[in-house]
């Protein structure tokens, strides 16, 4: 019998390579974002495949959340496994300069949003005891780093939130995990650089950044592990890079 996963922020970067892994091996789909255009494209791809749902729904708005999950069809209504991946990153400003919009946005979507697409499934997890989670953090969730703040804040609270998670649905059998991405070469700079297309093409210039196809593959893995495994906590970093702030370029 497949197994459905429900992935939030599927429309681009390590969503969609997830949802591309998964459907190829075996796992009806729901497909979550904001971007319709985007979803309809997704969903007809992964149709050759597999089972497909699209859900267009912002995650920092709690009803549309709610309603959007509890109402799924019926073939699509039990979630086997979440990927908590929606998040964003905007501006790189110091504290006292920083943007309060781009900080409310960053709260909203990484923290507030996770908890909301997760307050709508894990009741169903906790009443058939048996479910698992995967929380996609950063390595901004274990380290901060100038100009970072706020972000680094807000993947701190998703570290904190599946330690909790863990603890909490421990007694009823749900694995949780999260994945911890160093540099992923996707839109998120070009959203942290509000568009600037040339400043955001420097962050990974002069080295082999991860690929979204290499977090997807991971996930794959984590997801796949015989039931009684759970791998709680990963950080994935390219081979270039030591930390946070240590990156070797050509």
């Amino acid at each position: 019998m497949k197994k459905t996963a429900l992935i939030t922020g599927a429309t681009s970067g390590i969503g969609k390579a997830t949802a591309q892994i998964l459907a190829k091996n075996n796992y009806k789909i729901v497909l979550c974002g904001r971007r319709i255009d985007r979803l309809q494209e997704l969903e007809k791809e992964l149709l050759a495949f597999t089972e497909v749902h699209s859900l267009s729904f912002d995650v920092r708005d709690k009803n549309a959340a709610f309603d959007s999950i509890h109402n799924l069809p019926e073939e699509f209504s039990v979630i086997d496994v979440l990927i908590n991946n929606a998040g964003n990153a905007h501006g790189l400003d110091p504290i006292q300069t920083g943007n309060v919009d781009d900080w409310d946005a960053m709260i909203d979507i990484n923290v507030k949003g996770l908890l909301y697409v997760s307050k709508a499934i894990i009741p169903q997890m906790v009443e058939r005891k048996s479910g698992h989670i995967i929380n996609i953090g950063s390595i901004a969730a274990k380290e901060v780093y100038p100009n970072g703040n706020v972000y680094c804040a807000s993947k701190h609270a998703v570290d904190a939130i599946s330690n909790g998670m863990r603890m909490d649905l421990n007694p009823f059998g749900i694995r949780v995990g999260a994945i911890h991405p160093g540099m992923v070469e996707t839109e998120f700079s070009e959203v942290r650089f509000k568009g600037d297309a040339e400043k955001a093409s420097t962050v990974y210039k002069g080295l082999d950044a991860l690929q979204a196809e290499d977090i997807a593959d991971i996930i794959h893995f984590v997801v796949s592990r015989k039931y009684h495994i759970n791998i709680s906590d990963l950080i994935v970093l390219p081979t270039a890079q030591a930390s946070a702030t240590i990156v070797k370029r050509d």
